[in-house]
């Protein structure tokens, strides 16, 4: 079997779209002989690049963003050669815009099933993120024309694949028929508890033995709820001037929000970007507690990721990702704020978060590893190809 995956969410230094289809590459490469890979995503210039029973094709698009390095992968011409020259057996889509389209299109032209991936919720991180610019009645009405889009769209496809069960419920209470929940998984190999490394990585850092380190990574974006992880470390800061260091790993249109904080209250250390999975490994080791402030993320690997590495998550309660925190929620804050999160991450601070995490890890590895996670969306694919009628 041949699989496609088309993205435009693909960034050469981070994120987790890019990781989910890498790692997907990987598996193919190592476990299952009887099948490639295609991956089709923007870049600087146009070119394809070789490997074990896989390519990666470069359209040539512009950046939309200096600081991730995202592009607007516009030229759906070369995207539909690269299809009618591959002939895939199967094609997944990241994309809810134009590439989203295109990848339905094709399929239909080429008698192929298309697999949609609800990556990220962009209804409510971008129409209720506009709440006060659009007013209560504005957002009522975009929301009503945002869940139409999402109901046209992925009802077109074959399957939507889904990564929370709670957000698989909102899409058919939308109108989604196709839905599949679907478990996103962790690199075991890098992302592990092993070896104990966290004081040499703090001493890298320059955090004192006495602090706790806080960790973040993601980008510094208003969907990612960044400013609220500020506010409260600003708040923390306040309270305790020298318990606690803020680690952030990541850029954004937030960024100098972050450098504000940095030299108005101190305590903060920021790596724009890490793109060495191992490297990332032992920052998410070093850490006390990873702190996730996104309440509509739907795509946690970074949760998953500290996890394996022994360090527990502290976050928003009433997140799509609930379901992949492997520790409990108790602590967590109760509503998105600044002030909330402040008091859920003091409270966590007293627990004995060293025991905390290493259930975590135990049951991150049990349960999310990649290999067992491609198993049984492989599985879903063989399942769809079998049931695909050719008319």
């Amino acid at each position: 079997m041949k699989i496609c995956d088309l993205t435009q969410f693909y960034s050469p230094l981070s994120g987790g779209v890019k990781r989910y289809v890498h790692e997907k590459i990987a598996y193919i490469r190592n476990y299952t002989p009887e099948n490639e890979h295609v991956l089709i995503v923007p870049g600087p210039k146009t070119e394809v690049a070789n490997g074990a029973r896989s390519r990666v094709y470069s359209i040539h698009s512009p950046l939309v963003s200096r600081s991730s390095r995202y592009r607007a992968l516009l030229n759906l011409r070369a995207i539909e050669e690269i299809l009618e020259h591959e002939r895939p057996d199967l094609i997944e889509s990241s994309d809810p815009y134009q590439v989203g389209w295109k990848a339905v299109s094709a399929g239909r032209a080429l008698k192929i099933p298309v697999v949609g991936f609800y990556h990220s919720h962009f209804p409510e991180a971008y129409v209720r993120g506009s709440a006060r610019l659009l007013g209560e009645r504005g957002t009522q009405r975009a929301m009503k024309l945002t869940r139409a889009y999402v109901r046209r769209l992925y009802n077109r496809f074959d399957i939507t694949l889904v990564p929370s069960e709670r957000l698989a419920g909102v899409l058919l209470e939308w109108g989604v028929h196709n839905v599949r929940p679907v478990r996103l998984g962790v690199n075991t190999e890098v992302f592990k508890a092993a070896p104990d490394d966290a004081q040499a990585t703090r001493e890298s850092l320059r955090v004192e033995r006495d602090r706790q380190l806080l960790l973040y990574v993601g980008r510094l974006a208003k969907e990612k709820n960044a400013q609220t992880l500020f506010r409260a470390f600003e708040l923390l800061r306040r309270g305790d001037s020298n318990q606690f260091h803020l680690l952030v790993i990541g850029d954004g249109p937030q960024r100098k929000r972050l450098e504000t904080l940095r030299r108005h209250i101190g305590n903060v250390s920021w790596i724009p970007y890490c793109t060495e999975s191992g490297d990332l490994a032992r920052y998410y080791r070093a850490a006390d507690l990873f702190v996730h402030p996104s309440v509509q993320e739907t795509f946690g690997l970074v949760a998953l990721e500290s996890q394996a590495c022994g360090t527990p998550v502290i976050g928003i309660r009433g997140s799509y990702m609930d379901k992949v925190i492997c520790h409990d929620q108790q602590l967590w804050a109760r509503e998105n704020s600044g002030e909330a999160l402040a008091d859920a991450i003091e409270a966590a601070s007293t627990t004995k978060l060293a025991t905390l995490g290493e259930s975590a890890a135990c049951a991150a590895e049990k349960l999310y590893s990649w290999p067992r996670v491609f198993e049984e969306l492989f599985c879903i694919y063989r399942e769809l190809r079998a049931n695909y009628r050719r008319f």
